[in-house]
């Protein structure tokens, strides 16, 4: 009465249904349960915090400079600050390969105007600068 053992097979793919492993999976939910606990217009500002590198305080502040605007919710500045955000990295990157051209590693202002005059994006913002 021999027993035989089947040796433990480990899968050479990975599973698609699985996400990560076990220790992942519990820092997830983990960080699920702390902000569910969070509600309201504070837990907002705390997660779109982290998330823009501009300070949101500034941008609703200029946001109502503009009289047709009277009230801004924090999705809405969130969401100016990330554009925002995408916009100036956007024209800093292709400023950039005007400076390499000229062998720099600093941007100047012809590099922007370079930039604002070959890329057919930036067209409004001809004479802006001047």
């Amino acid at each position: 009465m021999a027993a035989t053992v089947a040796p433990a097979v480990t899968p050479t793919e990975p599973d698609p249904d699985r996400c990560g492993s076990e220790e992942e999976s519990r820092g997830a939910e983990a960080e699920e349960d702390s902000t569910q606990q969070q509600t309201g217009p504070a837990a907002a500002a705390v997660s779109h915090g982290r998330l823009s590198k501009l300070p949101l305080a500034r941008i609703k502040a200029l946001m109502k400079t503009d009289p047709d605007v009277s009230l801004a919710s924090q999705e809405s500045v969130f969401i100016i600050a990330k554009a925002t955000e995408l916009f100036v990295e956007m024209i800093a990157k292709d400023s950039l390969v005007y400076a390499q051209q000229g062998k720099r590693k600093t941007l100047q202002r012809k590099d922007l105007d370079n930039a604002i005059e070959a890329i057919d994006e930036f067209a409004f913002l001809e004479g802006t600068l001047d």
